[in-house]
Formats: structure tokens, sequence, C-alpha cells
């Protein structure tokens, strides 16, 4: 689309290869155009229809097929207007107002065979003058002062930012770790863990004493600790079974070797 600045320069907005031209008579009144009233049958002038764009005025030329010839051309500079209008019985039918060189003017009738052209000869002229709107606003907008309040995001004097961009990083939890790197304990030998350790076992040794003295002292201490501890229908019999358990040890087989 050719700008204000560029007017020498001239778009073209729709072509379409064949148009039937119709001479009108005069409006009696402000009623609307009806295209019956036309000779439709016996069209006065059959040709091309060029629709061209310079700056913002849109141009409908009447072209021969064959040579391309002008035969008349109508300048349009706002659509809906008086330059084209549209008729009150069909929507194949316009009402042109053409100009020669000298500006005098004449309204003619145009006609399209085919719906679709019609159609488009109708879009061409309105995306040009939305076009046109829409330059219009933006040049306004242009000149027009900004009187919104602008936000000062600058850094006035002496003022400073400081910005951390270290990153934290989290504690790990020592583990204890084994001398195989593991993380666990070895098993005990035999694949079995002790026993829990009892109020008996951790009173007394599990060795027997050689001494009399020293075992005399060990009696003592059973007695006194069966009689604090142990229930009191457990009987010193077991008392004794139980010590004996710990001192008599399983008799070693030898074997002779042969």
């Amino acid at each position: 689309m050719a700008s204000e600045g560029q007017s020498e320069y001239e778009s073209v907005l729709c072509v379409k290869p064949e148009v039937n031209v119709y001479r009108i008579p005069p409006r009696a009144s402000n009623r609307a155009v009806r295209a019956a009233d036309w000779k439709l049958d016996a069209p006065d002038w059959q040709g091309r229809m060029r629709v061209t764009a310079r700056g913002k005025v849109a141009y409908v030329k009447l072209e021969d097929k064959i040579s391309g010839e002008l035969f008349a051309q109508a300048p349009i500079d706002e659509y809906p207007g008086i330059a084209v209008e549209t008729v009150s019985d069909s929507s194949r039918y316009f009402v042109l107002r053409i100009q020669d060189e000298n500006g005098r003017s004449a309204f003619i009738g145009v006609g399209f065979g085919d719906r679709g052209d019609a159609f488009d000869f109708n879009v061409a002229l309105q995306d040009h003058f939305k076009w046109v709107k829409q330059d219009i606003e933006l040049k306004k907008q242009a000149q027009a002062p900004d009187t919104t309040p602008k936000l000062d995001l600058g850094f006035k004097e002496g003022q400073t930012i400081t910005l951390n961009i270290g990153q934290s990083k989290k504690k790990e939890r020592s583990r204890p770790q084994s001398s195989g790197g593991l993380g666990l304990l070895p098993p005990p030998p035999g694949g079995k863990l002790p026993p829990p350790p009892s109020s008996r076992t951790t009173n007394h040794n599990t060795q027997p004493a050689t001494g009399g003295s020293e075992t005399g002292c060990l009696l003592d201490l059973d007695s006194n600790s069966s009689n604090s501890f142990a229930p009191s229908n457990i009987s010193s019999t077991a008392s004794a079974d139980l010590w004996g358990d710990f001192d008599s040890a399983p008799p070693k087989t030898h074997y002779a070797l042969a």
C-alpha cells in the first residue's frame, strides 16, 4: 500500500476480467436505486475492471479487455460513500460515479455476471479504507503529547544495590564408616549375636575361681543374689544347677593317631 508521501506509486487492489456498464436514468427522489430499472440484458459497454490505490485514494478503472485503453475512471476517497453505492435489489450491481480530467462527473451502473466477483470488489475497497483509517489513527497518536506519568527506574545518586549470587551448600550428616568403606559393622563370628547380658552375668565371673576363699566368696554372692533377685517359687537347687552349667565344661575328646 503506497503512503501519502509516495503518491506517485500505484498499487493494484483487485482485477476483474469482465464487467458490464449500464446507462441509468437520473434519480428522481432519494429512494434506493434498483437494478431492475436498468436494461440488464443489453449492457451499454463491456470490459475489464481494475481497482488501484494511490496514497489514500482508490481508483476504479474501466479498461478495454484487449488494448487496456481507459474507458472511464472513478476516484474514491471513502467507502461506503457517494462514489460507490450498492443497489437495493441485488448484490452484483453498483452505482459508480465517474469523473473525467476536467472534473465533470456522471453516474453509471456496473454489474458482474458472477456473485464472487462482486464480493471481491466490495472487500478490496473495504480493506483499503480500513488501512486508511488505521494510518490516520497512528499519525494522530504520534503527534499527540504523551501525558501519562513515566516510571523512573534509574538509580539515584549514591544509591547502590547488592546482589547475592552465591549458592548455599547443604550440610551433609557424617555417617560412621568401617574400614571397608560400607558404613556397616562386621557380623559376629559364627553368624549369631551374643545374648543380652542379664543381671546374673554382669555381677559374676563366667570362669571358676581356683582359690578356696574366692570360691566361698562367690558362693556367698550367689546365695545373696538368688535370695534378692530370684522369685519365691524357684528352689536353691535350680541356683546350684545354674552355677553348675557355668562351672562344668564339655569333656574334651582325644583322638589317637594311628
